[in-house]
């Protein structure tokens, strides 16, 4: 992610005494994202990334390193963190909480088309069935909450429409989540932030009779335990949409959608709220970049995102789309 806190040879030195990772021989800063510093660390035993967690406390960082154990463990392509000499999965650099996790291979495809969005679908599914025995809790830390906090605080930059649509969603979300239907929809532990950019596939070797093959789900540091619907909402938002408009693609939508269920199929709750958590995974991205745009924190790399993409979609998603029904189910 965004380089906040810089890493010099000595800080680095230092922090591989607590590692039996062999020789440094590549380090490099990740540039892309708004979040924690990452780095891409290559030693004489593998690849790695070193995260520094910028805003995560010591206290909210264990919930996150051993759901990607679990899971790991599980065989869900994930990264999996490195235990220090000590045992413990991460320690403190420059005063922040920082880890190693493995690096997984493959590159990510910003570009997918409805093979990619039927591995994503179906590997989501397995993940959340995963979780199901994972015993720490933790909240999603964007939800209900933080929207209902944070919406004061970037209500003055927008414009009177703008407004009127940040206020009148929240109270929607509000009744939602209040309702008897809400507390009935399954969940777990959600990655809650699975984008394109979050997602590797490997090539695939000519012959093999597969045309994608994914290698793994990675930045796990925004999950938290939600409705499975919330986290199916947020993946559909970014890898089944034109990004220029934000309207839904029918097709990979579909391929998603059933090949989630060939592994778990949708509850009728689920199927009756679709739209409105499509609705919620629109919301929390337009919030959280319309916070990161305006309140912006400084960076040595920074590039925020830009609010009105999620503004857009979920405008689009205000204006109807096609409900969970028979030709999304495999039951």
């Amino acid at each position: 992610m965004a380089v906040f806190t810089a890493v010099n040879e000595t800080d680095l030195a230092h922090w591989m005494r607590h590692y039996d990772l062999g020789e440094v021989v590549e380090f490099r800063g990740i540039p892309s994202g708004i979040e924690n510093s990452n780095f891409f660390l290559t030693t004489t035993r593998g690849a790695y990334v070193l995260t520094i967690f910028e805003k995560l406390t010591a206290d909210q960082l264990p919930f996150y390193l051993e759901l990607m154990r679990h899971l790991a463990k599980h065989q869900v392509p994930v990264p999996d963190p490195l235990p220090r000499e000590d045992g413990t999965l991460f320690g403190l650099l420059h005063g922040k909480p920082a880890a190693i996790v493995t690096k997984l291979p493959g590159a990510a495809q910003l570009s997918p088309g409805v093979e990619h969005c039927a591995e994503v679908g179906q590997m989501l599914a397995r993940m959340h069935l995963a979780g199901r025995d994972f015993v720490p809790y933790l909240p999603n830390l964007r939800s209900l909450a933080w929207w209902e906090e944070t919406a004061p605080q970037v209500s003055p930059f927008l414009t009177g429409a703008q407004r009127e649509l940040l206020e009148s969603e929240l109270a929607h979300q509000r009744a939602f989540f209040a309702s008897d239907d809400y507390a009935a929809l399954p969940g777990g532990p959600c990655h809650c932030d699975l984008f394109r950019d979050n997602v590797l596939f490997d090539p695939v070797a000519p012959g093999t009779g597969h045309t994608v093959r994914l290698g793994g789900f990675f930045d796990f540091y925004f999950a938290g335990c939600d409705k499975w619907l919330f986290d199916i909402a947020v993946t559909v938002n970014d890898w089944c949409i034109d990004l220029a408009t934000g309207e839904l693609d029918p097709q990979r939508t579909d391929a998603l959608l059933r090949a989630y269920q060939t592994v778990r199929p949708f509850t009728k709750e689920e199927q009756r709220h679709w739209t409105d958590m499509l609705r919620a995974g629109a919301y929390r991205f337009w919030m959280s970049r319309l916070y990161d745009f305006y309140l912006p924190r400084a960076a040595e790399m920074l590039k925020p995102h830009d609010p009105t993409h999620f503004e857009r979609i979920l405008r689009s998603r205000l204006a109807g789309v096609a409900p969970l029904s028979a030709s999304h189910t495999c039951n």
